[in-house]
């Protein structure tokens, strides 16, 4: 048996292992991987609602009267087009365009920002966030003192409210967040999530999220691991950090290019990368990340897989691939040359010494049914 004594934990660790979950390492934590099974959680998700332990991901608070021209001199994005509540999706890059991670961003007051920065990267964003930016206002790493529970479904939003007895939350628009109170701890809900699905990312105090925890499952939600965290994103075509994005792509040709806005830099917000992906953008794309569909038999691409030309040259490479449980059949993402980017194109992927069709497909493998009227 492995050791796993030195894995980091969250607040939930024990209510995960008390419920049977089968745990593993993931990026140094010790997480729940499934609890009933991948396929019948990612069902779980789509037909009704989930609750998964993101506390592992990282927070990170900007406060003072510099915050905004902390966050705007660190994001890609335009943090001025934040009110208090709302939250926007971005990238934080390098000098030199490369990617340090993909976050969001959230406005609590003029003079309080909070970025959520993903698990494995929160030591590096942090020390990045203070070489760039510490001289602007306090940055303070929150990430033990915080948990964070992701409430994601078609049933999500109504759980939650009647969890809270807040049918104000149902109000909350995408991307927005309130305050309420859910087994009498003070919560934030923000309607964000990393599945495809509606709902809710719950921030609550360390202390008080087993009793969230807890109410959400007697309340009817389903607990979901890794597993099916993972076939929910893929579907929904999100990018995960360490796969699809990384330090040696930039957001330009990672299909990010509508969380980059150069046009803030001629209002003297310039942002690290800012003149290096101006430069590319001007340069011309040579790579683009597209979503395929396997065309051929019962293969899946996986992470790692080449993308080769017709005499077997290697062109590209699969980043992240897998079965799509809600839409049938394999489905992956790759970066390809520009020239093969287009929706329907054929590309042949080679993979333990085998080669089998695909074919680009245009946005997310799936997406949510518009709710009835």
């Amino acid at each position: 048996m492995a050791d796993t004594a030195s894995l980091q934990r969250t607040p939930l660790h024990d209510a995960h292992v008390a419920r049977g979950a089968k745990m593993v390492d993931f990026g140094g934590w010790h997480m729940p991987l499934q609890y009933e099974g991948i396929l019948a959680e990612h069902r779980a998700v789509r037909t009704a609602v989930g609750i998964f332990d993101v506390s592992h991901m990282g927070e990170v608070d900007f406060t003072g009267p510099g915050a905004l021209a902390a966050i705007q001199r660190l994001i890609t994005n335009d943090a001025a087009k934040l009110s208090d509540g709302k939250a926007m999706y971005t990238a934080v890059c390098y000098p030199d365009g490369g990617i340090v991670d993909d976050c969001i961003v959230y406005r609590h007051r003029a003079d309080w920002y909070r970025i959520v920065v993903n698990a494995a990267n929160i030591a590096k964003d942090f020390a990045h966030f203070k070489e760039h930016a510490g001289s602007l206002c306090a940055i303070e790493n929150n990430s033990d003192r915080v948990a964070l529970i992701a409430v994601q479904g078609p049933q999500a939003r109504g759980l939650v409210a009647r969890l809270t007895g807040s049918d104000a939350l149902l109000q909350v628009p995408s991307f927005g967040f309130a305050a309420a109170t859910l087994a009498g701890a003070e919560i934030v809900a923000a309607r964000t999530g990393y599945t495809g699905e509606d709902g809710f990312e719950l921030f609550v105090d360390a202390d008080k999220a087993v009793a969230v925890w807890e109410a959400l499952l007697a309340g009817g939600a389903a607990p979901i691991g890794l597993g099916a965290r993972d076939t929910l994103r893929l579907e929904a075509k999100l990018c995960l950090y360490g796969n699809d994005i990384d330090a040696t792509t930039n957001p330009l040709e990672a299909g990010l290019g509508w969380v980059v806005k150069l046009d803030k830099r001629t209002r003297g917000d310039d942002f690290v990368g800012g003149e290096a992906l101006a430069n590319i953008k001007a340069a011309g794309l040579t790579r683009s990340l597209v979503g395929f569909r396997v065309t051929e038999g019962k293969n899946i691409a996986r992470h790692g897989a080449d993308i080769v030309d017709a005499g077997g040259v290697v062109i590209g490479a699969v980043t992240s691939g897998g079965p799509a449980p809600t839409v049938g059949g394999a489905v992956g993402i790759a970066y390809v040359p520009v020239g093969l980017s287009a929706p329907g194109t054929a590309l042949t992927i080679s993979q333990r010494g085998r080669t089998f069709a695909a074919e680009v497909v245009k946005g997310p493998f799936y997406r949510r049914p518009e709710p009835a009227a």
